[in-house]
């Protein structure tokens, strides 16, 4: 086999939530790596450690038994930050290959890859490392065979020596350009998926986007498109557009977006529901933005009538009410709205004043009018936070009181504008992968100018509990969805995450 493609069981940042209630979610980068390479007559599997819920030595068998010239493991994931949180299992997988004197290649691919190649090289059992989303040097070094000359390929670090402290970046690649979207990123490889009785059923929905309910299988995650062209402080996605390798680079270097044709999509979509798939998120950053790309593939699915239960992601001042209807029509039932901040300072702040000014709460109820769902997001512990905004995003959302609603300690993941500023004045950041977690037992957020790590937390964990069980929240649920939903709701708030930090 040419590449094994590996997506690490990562379900314990989750903690008790991952049993019955955070999404199991198609490893979307692998899929699309893999049918990259796989149109190009390379041998490809994946590895889905995660949907099979593989432990770190049984990963690391079914990785050696597979004998494949080149081991990537591709780490993105459900949440921005997952990127880096993922490194914990797969550093520990890689010391197990190492241990066992792994004769493969093995690599690293991601978000934390792309922000941090030379940390990455520092893990035993890491041979090499992807600087960006690294299509074109993952074909050129399964072109170069089995003993391929690292220091010959574009937008790749190594390490030239056994000795775990060298290391050589190489040149830039380029990113995959508009031009050649479908072709050089042709499609997901979804039959190299594992699978129980039929194709993608250890994979679930968000709890949320099945309404509450514990059918929520099978499901998929999809691009439409790849990146942002905003560049807010905290967020490190175009940060696997980069095509320079120097080391001051971050994500806000490379805001961009390509985009694949409608027809694209399309065929993708029909793949999807030909295999019986009904629950769909729709994984752009941007999708509400750019209407001459959604337009005509919402207007298809819409004639198509799939029956698809769809997500998208929105800014509210990207909302267009004239486009509801034909959202809800084609299947999106939910709209998820980064909307920050209740303080408007912290959020133009931490957005770099690229929020327009409109009211948030006529653009709730505009979206609600047409019948969608809303997840609004919140994050608190921006640097501009104190314990009285911090309430002010709180109270905000139970004004809102929109379907959904998660809230994030403020991280300053690596990669984004903000770790950059970090590291520039000598913020107290985590030390350890497992850290950058915002469900995870180990979770250190960033301290803000007024506030500690462990008050973030704090403030953002009461904050959450109370939410979650206030009484006008649960009986919007009740009428929005039922009784039953209601009491599946109530299993997920009675459920209170262990914080280290906090000295659980």
């Amino acid at each position: 086999m040419d590449c094994l493609f590996v997506n690490a069981n990562c379900s314990g940042i989750y903690q008790q939530l991952a049993t019955d209630f955070s999404a199991i979610e198609p490893p979307t980068w692998a899929l699309l790596l893999a049918e990259s390479c796989r149109k190009l007559n390379f041998s490809v599997a994946i590895l889905d450690a995660d949907a099979l819920r593989l432990s770190i030595e049984e990963t690391a068998q079914e990785i050696l038994d597979a004998k494949a010239s080149v081991v990537l493991f591709v780490v993105y994931g459900q949440n921005p930050n997952s990127g880096t949180t993922g490194m914990a299992e797969v550093e520990l997988v890689c010391q197990r290959l190492n241990e066992n004197l792994c004769s493969s290649k093995v690599g690293v691919v991601g978000s934390h890859a792309s922000a941090e190649p030379l940390d990455v090289l520092q893990l035993a059992g890491v041979d090499f490392v992807l600087i960006n989303e690294g299509v074109y040097a993952l074909h050129n070094l399964l072109r170069s065979g089995p003993n391929p000359d690292l220091s010959k390929i574009r937008g790749l670090a190594y390490r030239p020596t056994e000795s775990i402290a060298g290391y050589q970046i190489n040149p830039g690649e380029r990113v995959v350009p508009q031009g050649r979207m479908d072709i050089d990123l042709p499609g997901y490889a979804w039959d190299l998926l594992p699978y129980k009785k039929t194709p993608l059923d250890l994979y679930r929905a968000h709890f949320w986007h099945a309404d509450f309910a514990e059918h929520r299988s099978p499901f998929v995650a999809l691009y439409t498109s790849l990146g942002c062209q905003f560049s807010c402080d905290f967020c490190m996605i175009n940060i696997v557009n980069r095509t320079d390798t120097d080391g001051s680079v971050d994500a806000s270097d490379s805001a961009s977006m390509r985009f694949w044709s409608p027809s694209w999509v399309l065929r993708q979509l029909d793949l999807l529901a030909d295999l019986g798939v009904r629950n769909v998120r729709i994984s752009d950053e941007m999708f509400f933005l750019n209407r001459r790309y959604y337009k005509p593939i919402l207007e298809a699915v819409r004639e198509r009538r799939y029956n698809f239960n769809m997500w998208a992601y929105s800014r509210v001042d990207t909302i267009r009410s004239d486009m509801l209807d034909l959202f809800k029509e084609a299947g999106v039932n939910w709209l998820a709205l980064g909307i920050e901040a209740g303080d408007q300072t912290v959020r133009r702040a931490a957005s770099k004043g690229s929020f327009q000014d409109v009211n948030i709460r006529d653009i709730c109820g505009e979206i609600r009018s047409h019948d969608l769902s809303i997840i609004s997001n919140f994050i608190v512990g921006l640097q501009e936070d104190n314990e009285e905004s911090v309430r002010a995003t709180f109270d905000l959302a139970r004004e809102l009181n929109t379907e959904m609603m998660n809230v994030y300690p403020c991280q300053a993941l690596p990669g984004s504008p903000l770790y950059t500023k970090a590291k520039l004045h000598g913020w107290d950041l985590p030390k350890t992968f497992a850290e950058y977690g915002f469900l995870n037992y180990e979770a250190r957020p960033l301290a803000t100018n007024s506030l500690s790590s462990a008050e973030v937390l704090k403030l953002r964990d009461e904050g959450w509990m109370r939410h979650f069980s206030n009484e006008n929240f649960l009986q919007m649920i009740e009428r929005r969805f039922g009784d039953d939903r209601r009491r599946n709701l109530e299993r997920l708030a009675a459920i209170k995450l262990k914080r280290k930090l906090l000295g659980d």
